[in-house]
């Protein structure tokens, strides 16, 4: 093979493997449109979304400062086939929020501001410090309504304990014995609720919580949750030592246990999905519903919800927007929905290092 052949497979290359990168990407673009019950491998390709986006950005950036600029198109058309998820990661808003002289008191009347977090059961700390930083932060930043996954207490700091921390919130409902055997759930208002409903899941360890919150002569549906995990942290220890070993067949026990896992997950989000869809179809009110849903944006999780109710980050945020402070920050798992006739003021999420793998999230609304 001559020294110019050598150069034409040189030059094809990096066409190639650019062509082959969009291709995946804009594949993985119609992963939350396939029900996890009808496709195996679509839904566990968009978890990759994040990944292919960032590799297909320096792609393009690579493209534009090389002599062959023209297929930076590939890699452009790629990302763009992805508009959903970037829109729902990425937003440029100009939303006021609610009024500054109210902002770090009380929210005025005609306002509600609300906040989820995942506080992974406080990290089982015997001082509640990361309970009380947090019950302070709220305060100061005039939360209404608090919604809590994983609120779980400890024999060294007790749930009494935990009550009195958050004693600024007059109502809360807690999970507690009524839901044994899953993961525990909490909500605080300062606004009297009604109808209280906590939704076991089969098969799952994860669970929601309905309640209407009384703002005078109003009402809003509030639905908290938390959605069926992936798995993967809790068993890619595992994973990754089986498949270290040199037997390939444990390393293929380890990949066909790893697909599975994620798999028969995402079958149960999916579920637990629709009955969420079902309880927002069957609201006689306003609906805010939030929490920890386990799922990137254009899943299919997102889409079904995102179909029923607004997206809060792409009505009132701004900026880039990730829950999970592991994985590079990369992912959105933490949601904040509202019904359309609810306006957003505000959306963000702040970068607090306490007791949890993720962030909270706090919107503004404005619901008269």
């Amino acid at each position: 093979m001559g020294t110019t052949e050598l150069k034409s497979i040189g030059r094809a290359i990096p066409v190639l493997l650019t062509w082959v990168l969009g291709l995946i990407t804009v594949a993985a673009s119609f992963a939350g449109r396939y029900d996890p019950a009808t496709s195996f491998y679509m839904p566990a390709l968009g978890l990759l979304i994040p990944v292919l986006l960032l590799m297909n950005l320096l792609v393009l950036v690579c493209w534009l400062f090389g002599r062959r600029r023209r297929w930076a198109v590939v890699s452009l058309v790629a990302i763009l086939c992805n508009w959903n998820f970037v829109a729902a990661v990425f937003q440029i808003n100009f939303t006021d929020g609610i009024p500054a002289t109210h902002a770090t008191s009380t929210t005025p009347d005609g306002y509600l501001k609300v906040a989820t977090y995942n506080v992974q059961g406080f990290g089982s700390e015997i001082t509640g410090y990361s309970a009380k930083k947090l019950a302070a932060y709220l305060r100061d930043q005039g939360t209404d309504i608090l919604c809590f996954q994983e609120f779980a207490a400890n024999q060294y700091y007790p749930m009494d304990s935990l009550r009195r921390v958050f004693a600024h919130w007059e109502y809360a409902l807690l999970s507690g014995d009524s839901l044994k055997g899953t993961l525990p759930i909490a909500l605080f208002s300062r606004y009297p609720l009604t109808g209280a409903r906590f939704i076991r899941y089969d098969g799952s360890v994860n669970c929601s919580l309905q309640c209407d919150v009384v703002l005078g002569t109003d009402t809003l549906r509030l639905l908290n949750n938390h959605l069926q995990t992936t798995a993967f942290n809790q068993n890619k220890r595992r994973w990754a030592r089986e498949m270290a070993t040199d037997d390939t067949r444990r390393e293929a026990r380890a990949v066909q246990s790893a697909i599975g896992t994620l798999h028969d997950n995402f079958l149960k989000r999916a579920r637990q999905t629709r009955e969420l869809c079902r309880l927002v179809e069957e609201s006689r009110y306003p609906v805010v519903l939030c929490g920890d849903l386990n799922s990137l944006p254009d899943s299919y999780t997102y889409r079904q919800l995102h179909a029923l109710l607004e997206d809060g980050f792409r009505t009132a945020g701004q900026g880039y927007m990730y829950t999970y402070r592991y994985f590079k920050r990369l992912m959105r798992i933490d949601y904040i929905f509202h019904s359309a006739s609810l306006e957003g003021c505000r959306y963000y999420s702040p970068n607090m290092e306490l007791c949890s793998d993720h962030n909270p999230v706090l919107m503004e609304l404005k619901y008269r």
